[in-house]
């Protein structure tokens, strides 16, 4: 296939023109990055976002594997002297890999097989006899008494030899196979049973006599079969007619009458029992974990882009609790630049007179110095530890909130390297309630420094293709990194890294570099940095900010090359470009600016409109935090009690995981609220991601409380539209 049919073939599936699609891979063989030509090489593709440039990315690395594979394929066949023009055909039409190796399925070397033996035995010859069906041959059994010898001692042996070698024929006819998975795909069905009734297999009760269609089985259902037969829980069959299919394929396989045709039928019986649907049931199930596991990376993926755009918590004093039981409530203060200002271990939860002592200990820490907000980890004994503090701030008349903030991954944190690196004189333990304080003060900044996929905001995330999920996030986290943009002269190693174009030793090459001279006072200075040469700073320069610097733009996202036409721009509206660090002088100029101006800016100043746009926005809203437009977690200053929930009662919390079946979401109770995807709206929706995100604060009525089990069941759709009944 030739670059040009790819192209065309790439454009066609995403819907863009091929140029753009060429653009595109023009600029990703040049070594930009995904976030860099989404931002700043927009009149060069068109305008395609990230979104599309890793479609095009993806779907061109398929087509060259495709074509690869293709090429494999023709040059096994030639070798072999069988290559023929149909074959030529039928590969130059294949448009997935599957379609390819059902093209090469005859002609793939074997193992050692029960046909590859017929054929070594001599019997091929008798097997090509029967499959003619020639009505006037000879009897079976008549052709088969001549193939007779030390090694085929008798006729049946023959026979069955022969018939072996036709059953693998008839299981490498690709019509047959491409009806037949059509087939099962329309009307099969997945099949369970549970194979021991013990506790131990209590979560796979579900399952006990289960089936569905395979075409209308949930991703998130597929992923807990495979966990419950991997862990011989439950046996799972894939039910379908066989019958209906062995008589197509024995249909297809007979011609006509012939002394021969009960061989040929008892070959297609077994052909399909014993290689074809063994076969077919591992693809499906195969292709069935495959949208599965794709899915719950979608799923995962969406969730974390949402919790690393929570907005963060500025200008606070937060104390960080880490909750424990036996070894004490660890916590750690720190200000607003996340610098530790004290620590501490509390028994909160033990006898009398250690919860007084904690009480009034924590009480002074928390007046001392001055905090605003405390962050209570989620782990063990976290709802005790809201009950604790939630009574602390009532009982003393404190002016803090509380939130409750996802601690997965901080013991992770605390124990790496980085850790004993940013704070070397804190003991493993108070450097995780260090990590729960900073979740909240910058969630982003904070998130980068563990695994993305310990963060724990997906469903069956440690069921899935480990390599692929780890690539998904890690483009979560670039985009998100690159969208939002990091203070260069405050930002760690850890966040820096995800900058486009930077590596992991240029990030550390940039802060050993602040260290030894200072902060940053402009952009330019990066090219001073060892081992950051100009392709390196194209590609960085502008996601890299510097607040207070030597040049006003160093604080927008108007990438360096564009600082002339940016100046250009502001000339236009009668000002100067000194003119942004006067807040007077600055609001004048936004008043002044005009969207809609764009595209008489670009015809006079004879750039691109998008560029152009991208600039007035800046301009607009220079040092904008991205995230500032997302919704701020819920802070609470008293938790609830089972007991004061009611059906009917409307709660507000905040969504916490969003899943195939729904979403969870805190709303002050140890449990988390589920709210099950058929309440989530009244219009369709294909997944629940599509009205509602980690992050979102919800108000939702309680539609069922099962004390005993722990389970809340929540609803939006049935909340009234003018409630004011709020907890």
């Amino acid at each position: 296939m030739t670059e040009d049919m790819m192209i065309l073939i790439i454009a066609n599936t995403i819907h863009v023109r091929p140029a753009q699609v060429r653009a595109a891979l023009d600029l990703l063989n040049q070594g930009n990055t995904i976030p860099f030509i989404a931002r700043y090489r927009k009149e060069a593709t068109g305008v395609l976002d990230e979104v599309q440039l890793r479609q095009i990315k993806d779907q061109y690395e398929y087509e060259q594997a495709l074509a690869s594979r293709k090429e494999t394929v023709r040059q096994s066949i030639i070798d072999q002297n069988q290559w023929t023009e149909e074959l030529a055909a039928q590969l130059d039409a294949a448009a997935q890999l599957q379609d390819i190796e059902d093209i090469y399925l005859p002609y793939k070397p074997k193992k050692r097989t029960k046909a590859s033996m017929a054929r070594d035995a001599g019997l091929e010859p008798l097997a090509d006899l029967f499959w003619n069906q020639d009505p006037h041959g000879p009897a079976p059994e008549t052709a088969a008494a001549a193939y007779i010898n030390e090694t085929i001692p008798t006729i049946e042996d023959a026979i069955q030899g022969a018939a072996n070698i036709i059953a693998e024929r008839l299981s490498e006819m690709t019509a047959f196979r491409k009806y037949l998975r059509d087939e099962l795909w329309k009307q099969a069905k997945i099949a369970c049973t549970l194979q021991d009734n013990d506790t131990d297999a209590s979560t796979m009760l579900n399952y006990a006599d289960f089936s569905e269609h395979i075409s209308h089985i949930p991703s998130h259902r597929i992923l807990a079969i495979n966990r419950g037969e991997n862990q011989k829980m439950i046996k799972v069959i894939l039910q379908e007619d066989p019958d209906k299919h062995m008589a197509a394929l024995t249909q297809l396989a007979i011609h006509h009458v012939s002394p021969y045709s009960s061989i040929i039928e008892n070959a297609a019986a077994d052909s399909y029992k014993r290689l074809i649907f063994p076969q077919m049931e591992r693809e499906i199930r195969n292709d069935l974990t495959s949208r599965a596991e794709k899915q719950a990376i979608a799923v995962f993926a969406e969730n974390l882009r949402n919790l690393l755009l929570q907005p963060p918590f500025a200008n606070q004093i937060i104390l960080g609790l880490d909750p424990g039981y036996r070894t004490g409530c660890k916590a750690a203060v720190i200000d607003s630049t996340g610098a530790v200002l004290d620590y501490g271990t509390y028994h909160l939860i033990g006898s009398a007179n250690q919860r007084r002592e904690s009480a009034h200990a924590l009480t002074a820490l928390i007046r001392k110095h001055g905090v605003t907000l405390i962050s209570i980890g989620n782990g063990t004994a976290s709802y005790e530890t809201e009950q604790f503090v939630s009574s602390l701030i009532h009982d003393n008349k404190l002016k803090c909130r509380y939130i409750i903030t996802n601690e997965a991954g901080a013991s992770i944190y605390s124990a790496s390297d980085l850790a004993r690196e940013e704070l070397p004189d804190l003991d493993v333990t108070i450097r995780g309630a260090v990590s729960i304080a900073r979740r909240i003060q910058d969630p982003l900044a904070e998130a980068v420094k563990i695994t993305p996929q310990s963060i724990g905001v997906g469903q069956y995330q440690h069921d899935v293709n480990q390599k692929s999920l780890c690539s998904a996030l890690d483009s979560v986290v670039e985009s998100v990194v690159n969208y939002v943009g990091v203070d260069l002269n405050t930002a760690s190693t850890a966040l820096l890294q995800h900058i486009s174009g930077l590596t992991s030793q240029t990030a550390a090459n940039i802060v050993a570099y602040r260290n030894e001279n200072g902060p940053f006072h402009n952009r330019q200075e990066l090219l001073d940095v060892n081992r950051l040469g100009p392709a390196t700073f194209t590609q960085c320069a502008g996601f890299l900010r510097i607040k207070h610097g030597q040049e006003s733009l160093d604080n927008t996202s108007v990438h360096p090359e564009s600082y002339g036409l940016a100046e250009k721009i502001i000339a236009h509206y009668g000002m100067k470009l000194k003119d942004l660090k006067q807040e007077k002088t600055l609001r004048i100029l936004q008043s002044k600016l005009q969207m809609n101006a764009a595209p008489t800016l670009a015809k006079e100043l004879h750039a691109g409109e998008p560029t152009i746009r991208d600039i007035l926005e800046e301009l607009r809203k220079p040092g904008r935090d991205a995230r500032s437009e997302f919704p701020q977690p819920l802070t609470r200053k008293h938790i609830l009690s089972l007991e004061e929930l009611k059906i009917g009662t409307i709660v507000r919390g905040t969504v916490h995981n969003v899943v195939d079946f729904g979403a969870f979401v805190d709303f002050g109770l140890k449990t988390p609220g589920l709210i099950h995807r058929s309440e989530l709206c009244k219009h369709p929706f294909r997944h629940p991601t599509e009205v509602i995100h980690v992050g979102d604060i919800v108000d939702a009525v309680i539609i069922s409380v099962d004390a005993k089990r722990g389970r809340i069941g929540l609803s939006i759709k049935q909340v009234p539209e003018d409630h004011s009944d709020k907890t």
